[in-house]
């Protein structure tokens, strides 16, 4: 009788903690870095652009899935990259153009970046910082206040 004390107790014992040991790896694995918050799909508050950031390597980049200067009048087709001061690259559509490279994690924003704009052809200075939920995304050329700020909201796929 009192071994089967000791066996329940030991059955619910080791029943508790594999059911603790479960929800801490569930829980460690949701945990997002800071570094990592810009991961996902980003569209601007007036709409005209929307981009996709993803980390590649060390850095962290986006990718182009809308923007309106970069359409043709039916705006569901992409224009070719005709701006691009590569002529091997202008013959390429903007759609899923990567636009944004080289951003890295510091304390607390993500800078180091290049913007490349499609519609002239040109490539800026980039940085990023999180604010209330929403990316606030700098194109600069030579120091960060000569530049200008978009801001975007996250939304789905």
């Amino acid at each position: 009788m009192n071994m089967s004390k000791v066996s329940r107790r030991s059955a619910i014992f080791l029943t508790m903690a594999t059911i603790g040991l479960a929800l801490a790896s569930v829980a460690h694995a949701q945990q997002v870095s800071p570094a990592d918050a810009i991961v996902g799909v980003w569209q601007a508050d007036d709409r005209s652009v929307k981009l996709d950031m993803f980390k590649a390597g060390t850095e962290f980049r986006a990718r182009l899935l809308y923007g309106n200067q970069l359409v043709e009048a039916d705006n569901v087709t992409f224009k070719k990259d005709t701006k691009n001061p590569d002529p091997a690259l202008r013959s390429r559509s903007m759609k899923n153009v990567v636009f944004i490279t080289g951003l890295h994690w510091n304390d607390g924003s993500w800078t180091g970046g290049s913007l490349y704009d499609g519609s002239s052809g040109r490539t800026y200075n980039c940085q990023i910082q999180l604010q209330g939920g929403k990316v606030h995304l700098r194109g600069y050329i030579g120091i960060s206040a000569l530049g200008q700020t978009r801001v975007f909201h996250r939304v789905g796929a």
